[in-house]
This record gives structure tokens, C-alpha cells and sequence, in this order.
């Protein structure tokens, strides 16, 4: 598959959301209906240069499908479930998350369309927190020095999973393809998948989504 090399940071691809039928109505409006309309790219994950992490130099990536997946409280699968450790050793256990609300975002440091969704994570993170939602990374290439430096650059306070052997990708496989970093899932107060962003995540977008998965019982 060709890659492509976009100007300024990525290549922007427009495509209309895909919902489910039963996606919720107050999310769209949240949003402000046409925010739900995303120019997404993602980035391929072939090739492990974690030196690049500092670079942001746009090399082997392609574009996301653009598609904003909201599941109905119906449709929803299982609750998640996977075990994992972050970058200083502390144990991630998804049997934990039921009782909030837990954003998971999939990332690598010299990943360009990662980098500029970065600052937006961070802002919802400091304003979600204090309402109970857990922001957790999930590092799908990178040694531990290139996953700080990424996270110092960008001051993310939030903690990243460490993913190189794939656990956690292949655990959530049914909502995460394998090339198609960045990818947001916004995880329900039953720890069920509520919601997928594939590509770079539109804060107007993720915040709705976040607030829509706060509001239900």
C-alpha cells in the first residue's frame, strides 16, 4: 500500500461518520452535528524508528478510514478485558475499570497524526479527570525513553500502557485494526466499548462522546 507523505504535519481525508442505528441523538448536537464530520488520518506501524520521536518527520503513515463509531447501550459487547503494566511497572487490570468512565488511546511517539492530537488529549484529560475519567495510553512501539520524551514534549499527566508485545492491541482487536494508530475508544461505566474514533481524535467530537458515556446510568 502506498505511503503517503502529507504537508504540514499529515494528509487530511474527509469521509462522513459511520454510527451504528442506534447512535445517540444528544451526542450528535453535543457535538455540534457537523464536528461529527472528521478529517482523520492515522499512521501505519510498520516500522519501529522510536529514534524519531522527536522528529515529527511524517515517514510511514496512511490514512485512517475517518470513521466516529458510536455503539448503543444494546449493541454494546463485553466489558473489556486484558492485564498490563505502564511504563514504571504498575499493574493494569481492565476489571477494574467498571465505575467510570476510561478513554484509551493507542499511540507512538514518531507517529505525526499521535503528535497533533497530543495537546487535545491533554486538555480533555485536565477537564474530565475531576469528573472521573481515567485517560490511559496505550504505547504500541516504543522503549520507555521515547515514550517520556513524547509525553515531557506534550506534558501528558496521564499514565501509557505498555503495549510492544501487542496483548492489549490483540485483546480489543474487534475495535483496534493493527494499522490504524492513532485510534480512540471511549470505554462505558460498565467498561464496554461506547465509542471509537479511528485516526486523529476532534476534541469537539471526543469531548461529546465522553459526556454523552458520563450522562447514562
Amino acid at each position: 500500500m502506498p505511503f503517503l507523505r502529507p504537508p504540514d504535519g499529515f494528509h487530511l481525508k474527509r469521509k462522513t461518520c459511520v454510527v451504528t442505528s442506534s447512535m445517540s441523538r444528544r451526542s450528535l448536537f453535543a457535538a455540534g452535528g457537523a464536528a461529527l464530520t472528521v478529517a482523520l488520518a492515522a499512521c501505519s506501524s510498520n516500522d519501529p524508528l522510536a529514534d524519531q520521536a522527536n522528529a515529527g518527520d511524517n515517514k510511514n503513515y496512511i490514512a485512517g478510514d475517518g470513521s466516529v463509531t458510536e455503539y448503543g447501550a444494546n449493541d454494546r459487547k463485553d466489558p473489556v478485558t486484558f492485564t498490563a503494566a505502564l511504563f514504571d511497572g504498575t499493574k493494569v487490570d481492565a476489571a477494574n475499570f467498571p465505575g467510570q468512565v476510561t478513554i484509551m488511546n493507542f499511540w507512538y511517539a514518531a507517529c505525526a497524526p499521535c503528535r497533533l492530537e497530543a495537546p487535545d488529549m491533554q486538555a480533555l484529560n485536565t477537564e474530565f479527570s475531576p469528573k472521573g475519567v481515567k485517560f490511559l495510553g496505550v504505547n504500541v512501539r516504543d522503549e520507555i525513553a521515547a515514550a517520556e520524551a513524547f509525553e515531557r514534549n506534550f506534558s501528558l499527566t496521564y499514565p501509557s500502557i505498555v503495549d510492544k508485545d501487542g496483548g492489549v492491541l490483540l485483546a480489543l482487536t474487534k475495535f483496534v485494526p493493527p494499522a490504524a494508530v492513532p485510534t480512540t475508544l471511549v470505554l462505558d461505566k460498565k467498561g464496554r466499548v461506547s465509542a471509537r474514533i479511528l485516526g486523529v481524535a476532534d476534541k469537539g467530537t471526543l469531548k461529546a462522546l465522553i459526556t454523552s458515556a458520563l450522562a447514562e446510568n
